[in-house]
């Protein structure tokens, strides 16, 4: 009986470790690089900055090397991830700079502790939410919980980072899921509150809305997108930043002129790659 007994227990702990570690969390071993292409980037890229979700597939082997892959083949100067638990963006900063030789700086917006999406033990969960990677340090962070998040918590955060040399105010999103219309009507107005304090900003994020949906109206007078043909009168010549062939992934810029902008689909996630080359500030 006391031999069964202990195996349960030992049994038991090594569950609850597992648990807390989750299968996103850092190791001592370093995976195989994935090769890049011929033409990319070799070094951080200044005035390049990028918005991805990078959830679905949320986890899974081999899943965080190749999103580490994917943002080494652009390398912009800062980076906003959405649907990112903290395990992951760790492992992905981790890669880049072990594998690829770029380093970033990490500012964490996590709105949620979930423990089967982002690993941890029921009572003690990792975060999920936003994530800012910059190549200079980022300082003055907020988290911003939106009243009402929809189907989970959802929010922004922001962070004041350096682009071209100068202090820019980055804001992150993640709005209500998709068919939650009236739910981002009451989240955009926060958000653009706020970004309307600033005189240069950069908002990434996954909006969950087409341009021309009624809750963005609040964004267009503040910003606009680094697609300068992309509006909500563009009749459709946004190019979609998802597998089902929506535009819902935006790089608003307020004060800043796009130079260029690329759409790169991933297999690492449902959602494309969106980044755009700043002009001079």
């Amino acid at each position: 009986m006391l031999g069964r007994n202990t195996r349960w227990v030992a049994g038991a702990l090594t569950l609850a470790c597992l648990l807390l570690i989750g299968p996103g969390a850092p190791s001592g071993d370093l995976p195989a690089a994935e090769p890049l292409p011929a033409d990319a980037a070799t070094e951080i890229v200044p005035n390049r900055v990028m918005t991805w979700n990078i959830c679905n597939p949320c986890r899974g082997a081999g899943q965080n090397v190749g999103r580490a892959a994917d943002i080494a083949t652009y390398a912009p100067q800062v980076i906003g991830l959405q649907e990112a638990c903290i395990r992951d963006v760790e492992r992905i900063r981790d890669y880049l700079e072990r594998l690829y030789g770029l380093v970033y700086h990490v500012t964490y917006g996590s709105v949620l502790r979930n423990w089967s999406r982002c690993g941890g033990l029921p009572w003690h969960a990792g975060g999920y939410g936003q994530a800012i990677l910059s190549a200079a340090p980022a300082t003055d962070a907020v988290i911003v919980e939106y009243p009402d998040g929809g189907s989970e918590d959802r929010g922004y955060m922001a962070a004041t980072t350096e682009v071209d040399g100068r202090p820019v105010r980055v804001f992150n999103t993640h709005l209500a899921e998709r068919h939650q219309e009236a739910v981002r009507e009451r989240q955009v107005p926060v958000l653009a509150k706020e970004i309307a304090r600033h005189d240069r900003a950069i908002v990434l994020g996954d909006f969950n809305a087409v341009p021309d949906s009624p809750e963005l109206r609040p964004m267009w007078p503040l910003a606009t997108d680094a697609d300068p043909q992309c509006s909500p009168s563009a009749g459709g010549v946004c190019e979609p930043t998802t597998d089902w062939q929506s535009r819902f992934d935006y790089v608003f810029l307020r004060g800043i002129n796009p130079r260029a902008h690329r759409v790169r689909p991933s297999e690492h996630s449902d959602h494309h790659m969106l980044y755009a080359d700043l002009a001079p500030l």
